[in-house]
């Protein structure tokens, strides 16, 4: 399968990983090393060493939200990570989410990416009945941008009502205050299972000593109002403290190694083998040039357990994929945009990534099979929508469409999608985007997302303005033409990139596409932890 445009598809793929672990290196840094410094001077880990310490060696650690932030708020000094590193770990053998404020971030102040990124993982604990840890040591809203951040439904207070409800779930909360906790902020530990605080370094107040000394004229220092001496010896507010960091992530591993086992979901899983098929091909396999076919069935014999495949209804709607495979032990059904040029019944073309009838329709009937049998699905998009024309519209590929989509959205097993290459149009939500509540969504980093192309989106905006200047009187020459086009291609182009949807957690992050497998792997694991699966029901679906 190697040749020489297999060797130039994995040089452009190896130069973007390359890139996209720079971008981590850079954001892992958080505030800076200078920043890092003033943390270890104060005898306090960073987040990152803090989650490191008390996560499991030699397992696994699914960060959620790495490129969070990314080249968002530059105004601000920019927000990496945003303001807080987050992901699923394992902790005394049990998966976990665990979130830590970033205090060399804007002293781990929330900017409205973190409260978009805390609800995400407030989000994967709830969907997947996961254990979670906060590691705090925030300073509470920034201010600055407390409009956006404040009083709307999914800003700062959503968090406290989470913990509510995830209290009443039965979802274990424990709350480390490695830091500042301030003002609203104070209340996430408060509603958490157990509270545990750092001397010296810790405190929680509803309101720090500059405002209580505004407000009511009294003089104390942070310690005396709410620190670790006098929320476990006078409030009662906290149930432990400890000397140092380690102590208490420490005790944190103690408390989570004593939780109680619950019943699973009970997905099928048998002992793990490897893909027959090296997945490092899959570098020179995805081409560099998002026009280029290529076929998907490559692409899933480089991740699935010995390369099998079965395929379900293969000589009909070609150009999805759909069948039955594991995924280091664990069965799934896999839903995968086919992107070479394949032949319908009638020895017609169809072109690869758009979405037949025939397509919609089987993969209708395959998310409703996996339903039947508890089997997860994957989704696999490089899709540039669905086909257009009079013999699709006459032929009823709006109802075909529909249906699709109804499966989709009333699927009750867990839904992990990966954009693989482009995402377009009515394309990215039949076939679960972010809208139809995949339990994890991760991009490789040729990966886009958009209504439509680029260049067509482009030409299609410039003709809308051409339109409203002639109306009021104005013609462009084709050199402003053409400098606006570039201008707007330019502008779509940036705004439909793997990193802008990760800045925006559109994505949970970009992945090197070796590492699909493992994403996969441990999504399901953390799936199989919520035994509760409502009853599928599609509703209304024309036939």
């Amino acid at each position: 399968m190697i040749n020489l445009e297999f060797n130039k598809n994995e040089d452009a793929m190896k130069l973007a990983v390359s890139q996209l672990r720079q971008r981590w290196e850079q954001v892992s840094l958080g505030g800076g090393k200078k920043a890092i410094e003033k943390q270890h001077d104060k005898k306090k880990l960073t987040a990152r060493e803090r989650i490191e310490y008390l996560r499991d060696g030699n397992t696994p650690f699914t960060e959620i939200g790495a490129l969070c932030g990314w080249e968002m708020y530059k105004d601000e000094g920019g927000c990496p990570s945003g303001g807080t590193v987050a992901g699923i770990g394992y902790v005394s053998g049990r998966q976990c989410v665990i979130v830590a404020n970033d205090q060399t971030v804007k002293a781990g102040a929330w900017f409205p990416i973190t409260g978009k990124k805390n609800l995400r993982m407030q989000e994967i604990s709830m969907e997947n009945n996961l254990p979670i840890i906060y590691l705090v040591d925030s300073a509470g809203v920034y201010l600055p941008m407390q409009s956006e951040i404040f009083p709307d439904k999914e800003h700062f207070g959503r968090i406290f009502r989470n913990n509510a409800k995830m209290s009443a779930m039965g979802i274990t909360q424990i709350a480390a205050v490695m830091g500042s906790c301030v003002a609203g902020g104070a209340y996430l530990p408060l509603m958490s299972d157990e509270v545990l605080m750092v001397d010296n370094n810790s405190s929680i107040a509803l309101a720090g000593p500059y405002l209580v000394k505004a407000a009511i004229g009294e003089d104390i220092d942070i310690l005396t109002l709410g620190g670790s001496v006098t929320h476990t010896a006078i409030s009662g507010n906290a149930d432990y403290r400890f000397e140092s960091e380690e102590a208490c992530l420490d005790y944190i591993k103690s408390l989570i190694s004593k939780l109680g086992h619950g019943p699973k979901a009970g997905f099928d899983r048998i002992a793990p083998a490897p893909p027959k098929k090296d997945p490092q091909e899959l570098y020179g396999i995805m081409p560099a040039d998002a026009t280029k076919p290529y076929d998907m069935l490559d692409i899933i014999e480089r991740f699935v357990d010995n390369s099998e495949f079965e395929q379900f209804k293969e000589d009909y709607g070609k150009t999805i994929l759909t069948g039955y495979a594991r995924v280091d032990g664990w069965a799934v059904g896999i839903v995968a945009n086919q992107r070479k040029m394949v032949k319908n019944h009638k020895g017609e073309m169809q072109m690869g990534g758009v979405i037949y009838n025939d397509s919609a329709d089987k993969v209708a009937r395959f998310v409703m099979n996996c339903n039947q049998k508890k089997i997860p699905l994957i989704f696999l998009q490089d899709v540039t929508g669905f086909m257009v024309g009079s013999r699709s519209e006459h032929a009823g590929i709006i109802k075909d469409g529909a249906k699709m989509v109804n499966a989709v959205a009333n699927s009750v097993v867990p839904k992990i999608t990966i954009y693989i290459g482009n995402s377009y149009g009515a394309g990215n939500y039949a076939m679960c985007g972010k809208a139809y509540d995949p339990r994890f969504i991760y991009a490789w980093p040729y990966a886009r997302l958009a209504a439509m192309g680029g260049e067509q989106a482009a030409k299609t905006v410039l003709q809308s303005q051409i339109n409203s200047l002639k109306s009021k009187g104005k013609e462009l020459t084709p050199d402003e033409e053409n400098a606006l086009l570039e201008k707007i291609r330019e502008r779509y182009e940036e705004q439909s990139t793997a990193y802008y949807a990760a800045a925006r957690l559109m994505v949970d992050g970009i992945i090197d596409p070796v590492d699909t497998r493992r994403m996969i792997a441990e999504g399901i694991a953390a799936a199989n932890h919520n035994p509760h699966i409502e009853p599928f029901r599609t509703g209304v679906i024309q036939v």
